[in-house]
């Protein structure tokens, strides 16, 4: 039997105060197995990837200090976003404010007033179990909705396809009787000839004809006995076969129904559309760009935002601007894609220039597709459009 995840997670308590660390590991200690403290920055990014924690606790004495080092993982630890984890920031009375604005972001997931002491010492023991489940239910998640709802709008084809194919079918049925027909009235032109042909004398060193009429009525009665018989048997064989294509299409009838239901489900449901861009003024534009198609958008001022944003959110496409501080877009393409639940993920690069080279680090990045400064509505929804249509379902 596997651990309960309250037991089994790795907990990292991180800050520069040793007599901080040791007091939050205290009070942790009587319900989780697993908990570890980081207490020199600098080698926090060793001790993270070595720990591989489920709840990160940034315990450092002030909130600045806990986003200078958080960030500070993100550009030293390449691989701190492929580890599922939540973050959980201590603060203090007049950090409250601020640190509310950082969890509402998804900067951080969530924060607890532990500056000075509480009373309230099992709040961040909850709060760490509250943490776990949600984690819990992420990895259990399986295709997201948007995932889901791709592929039911295929289905859309199905009726179409079917019917097709049926009418296809019944026009077969229909060229083969015709055809049946038309060779049984030809055969019978053709004894006909032959009959008439022989009764005339047209074929004197082969046959003699004595009885004329004899002649006749034998070819007469081969032509109904015989052929005609043979040609009635085939054309009977083809009447269950119309039979089956209009049975098989009622009995279709329910599936096409449900695949009619899926199919307007699917298009209610909203594709997510992650817009990262470090300029607000061009975030601005593709959301109003955007704002009457049915996407659902979230947006990242940062590679690194971005990337932490998606330890809680599946997106179904991704706009990324080549050009940003810190990490530019192919850095930040690069390193989500390293993610395996984000491979399949489309990503979009926005670069200003189109010179060969960009292109094809774009590419070489994971990106699927570019867009160059400044693009237009139409161009902008066709190969939002396309990308959505050629999204591959990530595996989880």
């Amino acid at each position: 039997m596997n651990p309960p995840a309250s037991t089994a997670a790795a907990i990292l308590i991180a800050t520069d105060n040793v007599t901080d660390a040791v007091l939050v590991e205290k009070l942790l200690r009587p319900e989780f197995d697993h908990v570890f403290m980081s207490t020199d920055p600098d080698k926090l990014p060793g001790d993270f990837v070595r720990h591989r924690p489920s709840i990160l606790v940034l315990a450092f004495n002030t909130l600045e200090k806990s986003e200078r080092y958080y960030l500070g993982l993100y550009r030293l630890c390449e691989t701190v976003h492929q580890y599922p984890h939540r973050t959980v920031i201590l603060c203090n009375k007049e950090e409250v404010k601020r640190a509310y604005e950082l969890c509402k972001k998804d900067y951080f997931d969530d924060y607890i007033l532990f500056w000075p002491m509480t009373y309230d010492m099992s709040r961040l023991a909850m709060t760490i179990h509250h943490a776990l489940h949600e984690l819990a239910v992420l990895n259990a998640d399986g295709t997201s909705a948007a995932e889901f709802a791709a592929q039911a709008r295929h289905l859309a084809d199905l009726e179409k396809t079917l019917t097709r194919q049926v009418a296809q079918g019944g026009q077969h049925i229909e060229v083969a009787s015709r055809a049946m027909e038309q060779a049984e009235q030809d055969i019978g032109a053709a004894i006909n000839g032959f009959s008439k042909r022989l009764i005339s004398g047209a074929f004197p060193d082969l046959v003699e004809v004595k009885n004329a009429a004899g002649l006749e009525q034998e070819l007469s009665r081969v032509k109904l006995d015989e052929i005609q018989q043979h040609f009635n048997t085939v054309a009977e064989s083809t009447k269950p076969m119309k039979q089956w294509a209009q049975e098989f299409r009622q009995e279709c009838e329910p599936l096409l129904e449900s695949a009619r239901a899926l199919t307007a489900m699917a298009e209610r449901v909203r594709p997510t559309v992650l817009v990262v861009d470090n300029e607000e003024p061009q975030r601005k534009i593709i959301g109003q760009l955007l704002e009457q198609k049915n996407y659902h958008l979230i947006f990242a001022d940062s590679g690194f935002e971005a990337l932490n944003m998606l330890r809680k959110t599946q997106p179904d496409l991704i706009l990324m601007d080549m050009m940003m501080p810190n990490m530019n877009g192919l850095e930040a393409t690069r390193r989500l894609k390293a993610i395996p639940r984000f491979s399949g993920t489309p990503v979009i690069m926005i670069t200003g220039k189109s010179e060969e080279k960009i292109v094809a680090d774009s590419l070489n990045a994971g990106a699927i597709d570019f867009l160059v400064k400044p693009f237009d509505h139409a161009t902008l929804i066709a190969k939002i459009d396309h990308a959505l249509n050629l999204a591959i379902p990530s595996p989880h």
